[in-house]
């Protein structure tokens, strides 16, 4: 079987295609030029590792850049929401002793209703 043969501005012009819509995943690009979507892959790696740009990770949701977040960040927003969920949880049990203690007097009151 022929290996096909692309010219240089065709791979330009394709990779620049990928780049430029973050939606768009490497399946439906490739579909959309008619090519392999492994050619479309290397071409993408191989352009970006010419450039020196990081490369996108695989998050399970294709064509989504990867979220760019020091360290530092990421610990700052994990604390604040386990502030956040420490908050709820104090709340949660507060009102799960009222219910109980509703559900406590209820008890009682059944007595004096029954016959």
């Amino acid at each position: 079987m022929p290996k096909n043969t692309y010219t240089d501005q065709f791979k330009a012009d394709a990779v620049n295609l990928y780049e430029s819509h973050p939606d768009l995943g490497y399946t439906k690009a490739a579909e959309d030029l008619g090519i392999a979507r492994g050619t479309l892959k290397t071409w993408v790696r191989q352009d970006r590792l010419k450039r020196g740009v990081a490369t996108r990770q695989s998050t399970g949701n294709a064509g989504t850049p990867a979220a760019d977040v020091s360290t530092e960040q990421r610990l700052a927003q994990a604390q604040a929401e386990n502030q956040a969920l420490r908050e709820r949880n104090k709340a949660l049990e507060s009102a799960n002793s009222v219910l109980a203690e509703e559900r406590d007097i209820l008890r009682k009151a059944t007595k004096y209703f029954t016959a």
